[in-house]
């Protein structure tokens, strides 16, 4: 009945699996858990004792596919007609996590569903500072408002979706590097007509990475942003690219190049300091993206 799919990259992904196998074990659905590593380093003793593990198996590819490409070989090998999207380092937030998804396909006739994300309360370090304030304010986002905007405000590190559509739609494979290509996956549903169901049944991100880290991951997803928005129709719920269009229009995105070079350093303090402002965020991420277009 379901196939729960989990790219992984550099992390111990053996708690996630062993979660929810219990779940699913104790749900009593026919099931499998498939994860399948992209060609890191990290972590393959711990991850092979995945293979110890009833209906769940580990592999790892010989060459590094992409984000995309993972993903799409994943669903490739599933034999269930559901599948359940989840990134390596999510973590059920409840113990009748797969059970709601269950009930969801048994009650709900929607074929795409996004359970939500959330973080833990717990302030962290300060090296983490940057994410874990971005995750709280655009990433942990209510029932009430994800709904609102349902394919934008969904992300595909805890979807579930119909193997069928996932097959007729899969990821865009040409897009190798990190950032976005979940947007363009959704945004690709929403213009065939399909939009995306929302129920709360989140997941908690575990992974913080360090400011230093996401800053630059940040910038690589802006430099892909450049080249999916290049590749194919324009992403319109890119808030990124509605800005920038609107600047060029009126021509001075080579004003907003210069200003982000002059203030690129301190915007760069700001974000590694123990007080992170997401405006500031927000202006850097536009900034290095005229900044990209202008090349």
């Amino acid at each position: 009945m379901l196939s729960v799919l989990i790219p992984t990259y550099n992390y111990n992904t053996f708690p996630l699996v062993a979660e929810l196998q219990k779940q699913a074990d104790s749900s009593g659905i026919d099931y499998e858990i498939l994860v399948q590593d992209d060609c890191s380093n990290d972590f393959l003793i711990e991850n092979n004792k995945i293979n110890t593990l009833k209906y769940c198996s580990f592999c790892s590819n010989e060459i590094n596919l992409g984000r995309a490409k993972n993903r799409n070989h994943l669903a490739s090998k599933a034999k269930f007609p559901w599948l359940l999207l989840l990134d390596c380092d999510m973590f059920p937030k409840e113990s009748n996590f797969i059970e709601n998804y269950l009930l969801t396909i048994k009650n709900i006739n929607k074929s795409v569903v996004f359970g939500g994300i959330t973080y833990k309360i717990k302030r962290p370090e300060k090296e983490q500072l940057l994410r874990w304030h971005y995750g709280h304010k655009r990433e942990s986002i209510s029932l009430e408002n994800r709904i609102k905007k349902p394919n934008s405000r969904a992300l595909t590190s805890n979807l579930l979706i119909n193997k069928k559509l996932f097959l007729d739609h899969p990821f865009d494979s040409a897009i190798t590097k990190y950032g976005y290509e979940d947007l363009s996956f959704l945004m690709t549903l929403e213009r065939n007509k399909i939009l995306v169901s929302h129920i709360d049944n989140p997941a908690f991100h575990l992974n913080l990475e360090s400011s230093s880290l996401f800053l630059n991951k940040t910038r690589i997803a802006l430099e892909n942003l450049a080249f999916i928005n290049s590749q194919q129709t324009t992403l319109s719920d890119s808030k990124i690219i509605s800005v920038y269009s609107a600047l060029n229009k009126i021509r001075i995105t080579l004003v907003i190049v210069f200003l982000f070079n002059v203030f690129e350093n301190k915007m760069i303090n700001n974000l590694l300091s123990q007080n992170p402002s997401l405006l500031v965020f927000d202006l850097y991420k536009l900034g290095y993206f005229c900044k990209l277009q202008s090349r």
